[in-house]
């Protein structure tokens, strides 16, 4: 039997692209990525589905990505400010 993995300290482990890029256009909307993040495909008719081809095949403007979800709370639903779905009090 093998012994436990220790958690990962990859702060995105476990996270897609797509949820990334998801929480950024929910959260930011498409001109404020295409602001940090100065590329394209999130100034001309932006998508989820472009914007991930682009940045699989990018590995600088993923890194960039990456670092923007994570500078701006990553992990955490919109409007909660905690990881996690919402639950009524």
């Amino acid at each position: 039997m093998n012994p436990p993995r220790p958690p990962s300290k990859d702060p995105l482990h476990g996270i897609t692209l797509e949820v990334v890029v998801t929480r950024l256009v929910e959260r930011l909307g498409w001109e404020e990525m295409a602001r940090a993040v100065d590329v394209r495909c999130f100034k001309f008719e932006p998508s989820i589905k472009s914007s991930l081809q682009f940045l699989r095949r990018t590995p600088w403007a993923r890194t960039k990505v990456e670092q923007l979800y994570l500078q701006r709370g990553g992990g955490r639903d919109v409007g909660s400010g905690r990881d996690g779905p919402s639950t009524p009090s």
